[in-house]
């Protein structure tokens, strides 16, 4: 995936337009198409802003780290059991064919957000069997 489809994914992920963020960086619009459309590489300035704007790292943006990352609840279990999760080396198929590498780290980072999210909704299931309902029954 390309720095510009990065970018375009995340503004719609935010609700901003071009406009928007053009406007936020301090340049036209049609301008910032040309980043959104990989035609211009925005200077490490523009770079940071737009991490900024679109709440993500630069890093991401650069193709260098996951989206999703380690939240800080996560035990030494969950980082082991995500890594066995990451460590199988298949192939990922679609329809028979086997994905490219852009397509197969966007599919990595879709079950590492649902992963982390499986492992919370757990965490919370275990504790809620674990503590005593604190419900207050009296009518009123």
């Amino acid at each position: 995936m390309s720095l510009g489809t990065r970018i375009k994914d995340l503004r719609t992920e935010n609700g901003l337009t071009q406009q928007d963020i053009a406007s936020r960086l301090g340049m036209g619009r049609s301008n910032f198409g040309h980043i959104e459309h990989d035609r211009v590489v925005p200077s490490s300035e523009d770079l940071q802003k737009l991490a900024d704007i679109l709440h993500t790292t630069t890093d991401y943006l650069l193709g260098r780290e996951s989206l999703a990352a380690i939240p800080e609840w996560a035990t030494s279990k969950d980082k082991r059991d995500f890594k066995k999760l990451l460590e199988e080396d298949g192939e990922i198929m679609f329809d028979g064919v086997p994905m490219n590498s852009d397509d197969r780290r966007r599919v990595m980072d879709v079950l590492t957000g649902l992963f982390w999210e499986a492992k919370q909704m757990n965490k919370h299931k275990k504790k809620a069997r674990s503590t005593p309902d604190n419900s207050d029954d009296t009518e009123g």
